[in-house]
């Protein structure tokens, strides 16, 4: 089996714009996408973001950044703009991303996540797009992992809610239009992604509601495993700087798999997670038993190994960058 370049190690030269090539980021003004526009243009590369702006934030488009302020299910408009920007790689971020939405809209998801992502794949292929990397989802597309294991990319997928089905949908039509369409793709699937930006209130991430809590001065709400009063589903969490690295080097071509796990391995209760961030942030506002959430796994763990990230953001430090975040926001 091939062995994969890691992304810092990629032929094309990122810290100094050589290659310079033009990116779509679809969701750019959303959390993970506006990470990733950052990235792209500190390596010197032309960004444009495609965004409808209904989760997502204007002022999180850098300043550097063409926002196209478009809706993915209207195919028209997606079609005209990336004919009017023609990128060399797109970035595909933008997605209803909430298993709890899903399970309660189900036919909105599919016509985000899938309807959207295909009105955005006949717009490459029309358009002449290199390469396409689509974000996925680790932490749900296997189903649940049983423990003591770690989900491979070689796993089947077993998804339980609508948000999965979609993601996994989208993966399939990918290989399909690769095969028989000719564009070439990715599949990122992230574990659980934490960091900076993220809303608590219109995108999944347990990290960013209880820090909003605590700031509230309100308890942390553990919805069970199994039952309430349990500590919670496990779940691997990854800081959005590695899950940015990922992206760069899939874009530029680093990964001989079609499918890459993004994610650290290690596993956290929810109990857990909530009493770092009250000691990280030096707040107890205490904690909240309730039922488990439908839809929710009760466990899901990724293999990291195919990605291949050295020096992984440990999840403490993670969670100390992000409380200084959402900090300072407040005081803003």
């Amino acid at each position: 089996m091939p062995q994969s370049r890691a992304p810092w190690q990629s032929a094309r030269n990122w810290s100094t714009g050589a290659c310079r090539v033009k990116v779509l980021v679809t969701g750019g003004a959303g959390f993970i996408g506006s990470h990733v526009a950052d990235a792209l243009l500190s390596a010197g590369h032309e960004v444009a973001v495609l965004d409808d702006l209904s989760t997502g934030k204007a002022e999180n488009v850098p300043g550097a950044c063409r926002l196209f302020e478009v809706d993915l299910r209207d195919g028209d408009a997606v079609l005209e703009t990336v004919r009017e920007f023609r990128p060399d790689w797109v970035a595909h971020q933008a997605a209803q991303a909430s298993v709890s939405v899903s399970m309660r809209e189900p036919r909105r998801d599919v016509m985000v996540n899938v309807v959207g992502s295909l009105n955005l794949l006949d717009a490459c292929v029309a358009a002449g797009v290199e390469r396409l990397v689509f974000a996925s989802t680790g932490g749900a597309i296997y189903g649940e992992v049983p423990e003591p294991e770690r989900a491979q990319e070689s796993w089947p997928g077993k998804p339980v809610s609508p948000y999965a089905i979609s993601k996994l949908a989208v993966e399939q039509l990918l290989e399909v239009y690769r095969s028989e369409r000719g564009l070439a793709s990715v599949v990122l699937r992230y574990a659980n992604v934490y960091g900076p930006r993220q809303d608590p209130h219109g995108e999944a991430g347990v990290v960013a509601i209880f820090m909003q809590r605590l700031l509230d001065g309100k308890p942390l709400q553990i919805n069970g495993r199994v039952s309430a009063g349990d500590e919670g589903c496990i779940r691997d969490y990854v800081f959005v700087a590695d899950v940015v690295r990922c992206n760069l080097g899939a874009l530029a071509g680093d990964f001989p798999h079609r499918v890459v796990n993004v994610g650290t391995g290690i596993e956290t209760t929810t109990g857990e997670l909530a009493r770092r961030i009250s000691a990280i942030a030096a707040i107890d506002t205490g904690l909240l038993s309730a039922p488990p959430r439908a839809g929710d796994l009760e466990r899901s763990v990724l293999d990291p190994s195919r990605a291949g990230l050295p020096e992984l953001v440990p999840l403490d430090a993670g969670l100390a960058r992000t409380w200084s975040w959402y900090r300072k926001a407040r005081e803003r």
